[in-house]
C-alpha cells in the first residue's frame, strides 16, 4: 500500500498548459459521472420495469416493495462513502464506484433468480443513487469558492443534458434488442471508458493541479476557518432546513413522477399533455439552474431557498385546479424553475457553509435524506389516493409543508465557522 500511495495521492500535473481554470474539466467529469448513476435511479430502473415484470412474473406490488427496500438500505452508503471519499479524495472513490457499479450493472443482466434481482437492484441503488452521486457533488466545492455557485450551474446544465440524451439512446436499444443487452452495454462502458476517464481527469483539489485555490464570497467561512465535522453541521438549524427542503422536493418529484399521467389524466388531460408537460418541465428547469446560480452569487442562499419553496408550493397548490393546456404549462414552469433552484442551491450550500474538509460526510448525510424522500413520495401520495381517491389532499398537504420550510428558511441563522470549529 505504501508504494501505491505516491500514485494515488500526486496525479501528474496537467493543467499548467490548458488555457482555462482546470476546475470546469473536474466539473464536465463530475456531471458525466451523475449521468453514469443512471442504472441505479427510479428513472433509469424505470426504463426495464415493463421488462422485469414479464420475465419474472412479477406483480407490480412485488417489485415496488423491491424497489423501496432496495433504495432505502442503498442509502446507507451515503454516509459510509462520504467518509471515504474526505479520507481518499474524489479520484480515487470515483473512478472505484464507476467501476463497481458497472460490475454489478453487468452482473444484473445476466441474473436468472428474483433474488438475486433484488440483490442487484439494491447494489445499484448503493454504488449508483448513493455513493456515485456524492463523489459528483462534491467536486466542485473542492475546486470553487467565489464562482461555485455558477460551476454547480454548468454541472447542473450538463447533467441535464446528459440525462436528456441517455434516456432515448438506452430506450432504443432496450426496444431492440431487449433490457439484458443494454444493461450489459451500459456496465461495460461504465467500466472501460467512464471509470478510467475519471481516474486519468479528476483531481481533489487546486492544489494537486500545483493552482492556487480560488477565493470564496466570504473568505472567514471556509478559507480561513477549519471546517464543520459531520457532527457539528448536524446541530446547525442551516443543514436541516436545506436538507428538509430537498427532501420534500425529491419526495414531490418521484411522487408526481411516477403517477403523473394518472395525475393529469384526473384532470381530464391527455396522455400526450403528460409529455409536453415533461418537456416544459425539463427546459424551464435548465433556466432555473442558469437563475439560480446567478442569483447565488448576489442573494444569500436562505433567501433563494425561500423563494424556490414558495415556487414549489405554487405549483403544488395548482395541480388540482388544472382546466387548460395553458394552466398545465404554467403550472410546469413554477415546478421546473423551482427544481432548477433547489438543485443549484443543493449542490452549492455544503461546500460554501461548512467548508470543504468533511465535505463528503455532510453531502453523504444529505443526500441519505433525499434519497428516503424520493423513495417514500410515491407511497405518500397512493396513500392519499387510496384513502380519499383523489390526488388533490396529497398536494394541499405537501405545499403547507413546503411553505413552512421555505417561511423557516427566512428566519435561520448562518453557521459561522470561525466560532464552531474553534469550540473544544
Amino acid at each position: 500500500m505504501s508504494a501505491l500511495a505516491p500514485v494515488l495521492r500526486r496525479p501528474p500535473l496537467i493543467s499548467s498548459w490548458l488555457p482555462f481554470y482546470y476546475g470546469w474539466v473536474n466539473v464536465l467529469v463530475a456531471a458525466l459521472a451523475m449521468v453514469a448513476t443512471l442504472p441505479g435511479r427510479t428513472q433509469g430502473l424505470g426504463l426495464i420495469t415493463e421488462s422485469l415484470l414479464k420475465e419474472f412474473r412479477m406483480e407490480p406490488a412485488t417489485y415496488a416493495q423491491i424497489n423501496l427496500w432496495a433504495t432505502l438500505l442503498g442509502s446507507l452508503a451515503c454516509v459510509g462513502f462520504g467518509r471515504l471519499i474526505d479520507r481518499l479524495g474524489n479520484r480515487v472513490m470515483m473512478a472505484l464506484t464507476i467501476l463497481l457499479l458497472g460490475t454489478v450493472v453487468v452482473g444484473m443482466s445476466q441474473v436468472t433468480a428474483l433474488w438475486a434481482l433484488a440483490v442487484a437492484v439494491t447494489l445499484t441503488r448503493a454504488f449508483g443513487q448513493s455513493a456515485l452521486s456524492i463523489s459528483s457533488l462534491s467536486v466542485a466545492p473542492q475546486w470553487f469558492g467565489r464562482r461555485l455557485p455558477m460551476a454547480m450551474a454548468v454541472y447542473s446544465v450538463a447533467l441535464t443534458v446528459g440525462f436528456m440524451a441517455a434516456f432515448p439512446g438506452l430506450g432504443h436499444v432496450i426496444t431492440q434488442s431487449g433490457w439484458r443487452v443494454a444493461w450489459s452495454g451500459m456496465g461495460w462502458v461504465l467500466v472501460l471508458v467512464v471509470a478510467p476517464l475519471a481516474w486519468a481527469l479528476i483531481r481533489r483539489s487546486p492544489e494537486a493541479c500545483g493552482l492556487e485555490r480560488e477565493p470564496t464570497l466570504v473568505p472567514t467561512a471556509v478559507d480561513e476557518a477549519p471546517d464543520f465535522t459531520l457532527r457539528r453541521a448536524l446541530v446547525t438549524p442551516y443543514f436541516w432546513v436545506f436538507a428538509l427542503a430537498s427532501t420534500l422536493y425529491g419526495l414531490v418529484a418521484s411522487g408526481i413522477g411516477l403517477f403523473n399521467e394518472s395525475i393529469l389524466a384526473e384532470r381530464g388531460f391527455e396522455v400526450s399533455a403528460y409529455h409536453q408537460a415533461l418537456a416544459v418541465t425539463a427546459l424551464t428547469g435548465l433556466a432555473g439552474n442558469f437563475l439560480g446560480g446567478w442569483l447565488a452569487t448576489r442573494w444569500p442562499l436562505s433567501r433563494l431557498l425561500a423563494g424556490a419553496m414558495a415556487l414549489l408550493a405554487a405549483g403544488l397548490m395548482a395541480l388540482p385546479f388544472l382546466k387548460s393546456q395553458n394552466d398545465l404549462w404554467a403550472q410546469s414552469v413554477l415546478m421546473g424553475l423551482a427544481g432548477g433552484l433547489v438543485a443549484v442551491l443543493f449542490f452549492t450550500v455544503w461546500g460554501r457553509t461548512y467548508g470543504r474538509r468533511h465535505l463528503g460526510q455532510i453531502q453523504g448525510a444529505a443526500q441519505m435524506l433525499t434519497v428516503v424522500g424520493s423513495a417514500v413520495g410515491p407511497l405518500c401520495l397512493a396513500a392519499v389516493v387510496s384513502r380519499t381517491g383523489s390526488y388533490s389532499a396529497a398536494f394541499f398537504g405537501l405545499a403547507a409543508v413546503v411553505g413552512v420550510v421555505g417561511i423557516a428558511a427566512l428566519w435561520i441563522p448562518i453557521p459561522r465557522s470561525n466560532e464552531m470549529a474553534r469550540k473544544p
